[in-house]
C-alpha cells in the first residue's frame, strides 16, 4: 500500500497546496496522513474528509521554554510513526520540519520531498534558528525532490542551499474540485471587494479604507482573515479608519475559515484585491506570482482582481485580461483602478469569466502538480 507523510510544525489545513497535493495523492490511491500541530490563528481551519486522508495535530504551544519540550516532543512522535505507519514517502512542508525531515533522509527505503510555501528570514544570533536553517540546507541536498511556487524562489534556493537532486515549481493554483461549473451571477447591486488572508498592513494596505471613500456608497470591502503576531489589533485599526471615514456600514471583517467556506464568501463577492507592497524587505514579496493563493481563488470564482502595480503581476494578470493595478500605498491609485473595472458589468463579468477560463484549462492544481505526482509514483 502506497503511504505518505505529511508533517508539518503547524495547522497543516492552513495551506492550501497541502490540501490540494493530498487529495490529488488519495484520489489515485495513496494513504496520507498529516501529523501537524494547532496554529495562532488559524487553529480551526480544517480540511474536508476523505477515505484515505487522517489528520492528527497536537496542541498549539505558545512561544516560550515548553515549545521547545513541545517541538522535540513533536519530532519524537514523527519518528515514532514513520516507524510503526512504515511510509514510503515523506511531505515536509515547512522550515521547523526540516531538522526531522533531515534526519529521515537516512531511514532506508524513505524518500523525502520538501516543499517550501515561504523563504524563512535569516535570523542571525539565534542558535535554534540557526539550526532549523542549517537543517533546510540538509534537506535541500538530501531530499528527493524539492517544490517551490515561484521561479524565482525556486533559483534563489538552489543557489543558496543547493545542489539540489531534483526541484519542480508548482504554483499554488486552487483545486478543479473546487471551481463552480457556471460563471457566477452576482446576487446584489452592492459591489464587494474581497480580501483574504493574514490581516497585516503589508496584504491588506490602510490605503484601501481611504480609497473606499472616494469611491461610490455601493462600493464595500469584505475581509476574511486573521491578524498575526507582527501586527496585533489591526483590524481595530482599520475599524477606527473606517470610523473617522464614515464607512462603518461599508466594511465587514470575517474569521479565517476553512476553503469551501471562503469559496462560497468569494462567489458572493465581486471583486478580489490581491495587493503587496512595491518595494519589501522581505524576500518573498519580490516573487509572488504563482505564489499567491489569493489571486488564483479569485479568478476561480470569477472575479476580476486589483493587483499590484509590478511589472510580472502586471503582464501575469492585467495584460492578460483578468483586471486592473494599482499602487497599494495610493488611495486616489486603487479608487481609479476599482473604477475602471466597475465602470462597464460586462467588462466586469468578462474579466471574471476570463480569469475562471484560465483556471479550468491549466491554472489548476491537477495540472501543475502533475510532475510531483509522476515522480513520487516513479519512485514507489
Amino acid at each position: 500500500m502506497k503511504r505518505v507523510l505529511y508533517i508539518q510544525y503547524t495547522n497543516p489545513a492552513g495551506y492550501p497546496p497541502l490540501q490540494h497535493s493530498s487529495g490529488i495523492l488519495a484520489d489515485a490511491g495513496w494513504q496520507i496522513l498529516f501529523l501537524g500541530t494547532g496554529a495562532s490563528g488559524a487553529g480551526t481551519l480544517e480540511f474536508p474528509p476523505h477515505q484515505n486522508i487522517t489528520v492528527r495535530q497536537m496542541r498549539f504551544c505558545p512561544p516560550g521554554w515548553q515549545q521547545k519540550l513541545h517541538y522535540v516532543s513533536y519530532c519524537l512522535w514523527v519518528v515514532w510513526m514513520v516507524l510503526t505507519w512504515r511510509p514510503q514517502w515523506i511531505y515536509a512542508s515547512d522550515p521547523f520540519s526540516c531538522p526531522v525531515a533531515a534526519l529521515l533522509t537516512h531511514f532506508p527505503g524513505l524518500r523525502v520531498l520538501y516543499h517550501e510555501h515561504d523563504t524563512p528570514a535569516h535570523q542571525t544570533g539565534n542558535a535554534f534558528l540557526d539550526f532549523i536553517t542549517s537543517a533546510r540546507k540538509r534537506i535541500a541536498r538530501s531530499a528527493k525532490l524539492c517544490v517551490l511556487p515561484n521561479s524565482q524562489r525556486l533559483a534563489r534556493f538552489v543557489s543558496d542551499a543547493g545542489p539540489v537532486k531534483a526541484a519542480v515549481c508548482v504554483w499554488n493554483c486552487p483545486g478543479l474540485y473546487e471551481l463552480e461549473n457556471e460563471p457566477r451571477n452576482p446576487a446584489t447591486a452592492d459591489i464587494w471587494l474581497l480580501y483574504h488572508g493574514t490581516l497585516v498592513p503589508e496584504r491588506l494596505s490602510p490605503s484601501i479604507i481611504d480609497a473606499l471613500a472616494l469611491l461610490p456608497p455601493f462600493v464595500k470591502l469584505r475581509a476574511v482573515g486573521y491578524e498575526t503576531v507582527g501586527a496585533p489589533g489591526y483590524v481595530a485599526q482599520l475599524r477606527s479608519q473606517a470610523a473617522v471615514l464614515g464607512l462603518v456600514e461599508r466594511v465587514e471583517f470575517l474569521p479565517p475559515v476553512s476553503r469551501n467556506r471562503l469559496f462560497a464568501i468569494t462567489l458572493r463577492s465581486d471583486i478580489g484585491l490581491a495587493m503587496i507592497p512595491s518595494r519589501s524587505s522581505d524576500q518573498n514579496f519580490e516573487a509572488m506570482t504563482g505564489a499567491s493563493n489569493k489571486v488564483f481563488d479569485y479568478l476561480a470564482c470569477g472575479l476580476p482582481v486589483i493587483v499590484s502595480e509590478i511589472p510580472e503581476w502586471r503582464k501575469m494578470f492585467v495584460e492578460s485580461g483578468y483586471g486592473a493595478a494599482a499602487d497599494p500605498a495610493d488611495a486616489r491609485s486603487i479608487a481609479a483602478a476599482i473604477r475602471h473595472v466597475i465602470e462597464s458589468p460586462e467588462t466586469m463579468r468578462a474579466m471574471g469569466e476570463a480569469g475562471r477560463q484560465r483556471i479550468l484549462h491549466d491554472w489548476n492544481y491537477e495540472a501543475v502538480f502533475q510532475p510531483v505526482l509522476q515522480a513520487m509514483e516513479a519512485r514507489t
